[in-house]
């Protein structure tokens, strides 16, 4: 097996470990705060990754790009410079970021967040934007090096971590307040991210071919040229990622506000935004693991194809792309919709939440076309297409929320439509920049058969769950009603044709379990 996908493959399977790793995190979360800590700590958090955003200011991708290209010249002098340039950069950002976030927490929680409690879990996560700052360079290194290991094994370190320290510092706290349970959670996350950062920087010291500290200020001082090349690369990656990261930012604060506008009280929309936020999107965005492992190695395979000018290789491996997004998100939303109430009862201990999985389960099929599309959008040179799309459709989602959440009649409701109406439109929008370069045609009677096969899926499982499984444990009736739907939703599939063995061959792990 090639570095490349060997690398490819340890991604992710780490990213599956992650992912799911982050979702049980949540549900401790949840479990041990309930839904206004929730609340708190997702009104806070996208402050934080906006703060870690500007001080990563999109180097990683330019390390590891910059790094390989000077491995494979055999310059380890330019490495050593990349390196110290970028150490020099994130570390000097996190030293005026840092303070920034603890000195404007009062300000963004009494008057953007209106709720003075989220300063607490602000102040508390603060601290680690230095560690993950330090952290990036060092992942951006060794993935310039192929060496994917340290960074997978790193990521699963620190949510294990997380996890563990995370129930017993939330209880350790919540007799002081909700607010300080929350930032206990913040500070379990520091915790796992310094763990992150030894195991990274011990096999930094064990794997490396220089001294970083030797003439470090004199390498900075020598890294003008190094500079220039690394924010070349840098910057067009931040903005794209600034777009997220601001539109973030700026969610729970057009949510306070529009509700405190249709007269909701700020606790009560801490409480709404934590069940909408923390309990059903979380369970929502995970199977999008499976689509974007696909958008992964889609890239290279559609750049092959456009380098070779072959637009019918093209036009063949986007539909295989947007049919498995349809095939696997489909039964996502069959599992999520029907079970929506006993999947929360399960993890959460409370049904709040259902309601908004039950609303936006349909329209996430959206979503998880994203990933695709936006992968053939970068093999085509497109990325700056893709980023003009998610900043229309930040603005739209973020314009739609206001409008609707300050209504009575919708509250809540509104900021959920807000979020559905967002994703909606930039798939539309990749999409129709992707027909722009590529012909494709449009078979309706393949989504038919998937759309029939969805409705007789779904009500196969609700059937088996509300009329057969009566006398179970909620566990076994969820867990057979699941396997049912997916078993005749598979089964129902081959027997139409919609699934074929080349399909599954585009995600790099079953290619590897597949003979060619």
């Amino acid at each position: 097996m090639s570095k490349f996908l060997k690398g490819t493959f340890i991604l992710l399977i780490a990213g599956l470990i992650t992912r799911v790793l982050g979702f049980i995190n949540r549900i401790v979360i949840a479990r041990s705060i309930g839904e206004e800590g929730v609340g708190l700590y997702m009104m806070a958090y996208p402050t934080f990754i906006l703060v870690v955003t500007l001080t990563q200011m999109g180097l990683p991708v330019a390390i590891s790009k910059n790094i390989a290209e000077a491995e494979a010249k055999g310059n380890h002098q330019e490495v050593k410079k990349i390196l110290v340039v970028s150490l020099a950069i994130t570390i000097s950002l996190s030293l005026i970021f840092t303070p920034a976030l603890i000195l404007l927490a009062p300000i963004l929680s009494t008057t953007l967040f209106t709720d003075p409690r989220t300063y607490y879990p602000l102040v508390a996560i603060a601290p680690v934007v230095p560690i993950i700052a330090v952290s990036s360079v060092l992942r951006g290194y060794f993935q310039g090096r192929q060496n994917m290991r340290p960074s997978a094994v790193s990521q699963i370190l620190e949510q294990l971590v997380r996890i563990t320290l995370i129930a017993v510092m939330t209880r350790a706290f919540l007799p002081y307040g909700i607010e300080y349970a929350a930032a206990a959670a913040m500070v379990a996350a520091i915790i796992g991210e310094i763990v992150s950062l030894l195991y990274l920087m011990t096999t930094f010291k064990l794997k490396k071919r220089f001294r970083v500290r030797k003439n470090f200020f004199k390498s900075v001082h020598a890294g003008k040229k190094t500079f220039k090349e690394l924010m070349e690369i840098a910057l067009p990656t931040m903005g794209s990622r600034m777009i997220g990261s601001v539109s973030w930012f700026f969610e729970p604060i057009v949510v306070a506000h529009s509700l405190a506008l249709a007269g909701v009280a700020a606790v009560a929309a801490t409480k709404q935004y934590g069940s909408l936020t923390g309990f059903a999107m979380p369970l929502l965005m995970l199977p999008s693991f499976i689509t974007y492992s696909l958008a992964t190695s889609l890239v290279p395979a559609i750049s092959e194809a456009n380098s070779k000018k072959n637009h019918k290789l093209i036009e063949h491996r986007l539909q295989q792309a947007l049919r498995f997004a349809f095939l696997t998100g489909g039964l996502s939303v069959i599992v999520l919709y029907v079970l929506a109430d006993p999947l929360m009862e399960l993890m959460y201990g409370s049904t709040k939440g259902a309601y908004f999985i039950r609303l936006m389960a349909p329209f996430f099929l959206f979503y998880y076309y994203q990933g695709p599309l936006q992968a053939v959008l970068q093999a085509l040179n497109l990325a700056r297409a893709a980023m003009i799309n998610s900043l229309i459709g930040a603005i739209v989602k973020t314009t739609v929320i206001f409008l609707l959440a300050s209504q009575p009649s919708f509250g809540i409701t509104g900021v959920a439509l807000g979020i559905i109406v967002g994703f909606v439109l930039v798939t539309i929008l990749h999409f129709a920049t992707v027909l722009k370069k590529v012909s494709f045609s449009f078979y309706i009677r393949d989504y038919v058969k998937g759309a029939i096969i969805m409705t007789i899926s779904a009500y196969l499982g609700y059937w088996l769950f509300e009329h057969i499984l009566l006398g179970e444990h909620l566990v076994v009736r969820v867990l057979s009603a699941a396997s049912g739907m997916s078993l005749a939703y598979i089964i129902l599939l081959i027997i139409v044709g919609l699934i074929k063995k080349e399909d599954l061959k585009r995600i790099p792990i079953i290619r590897n379990l597949i003979p060619v």
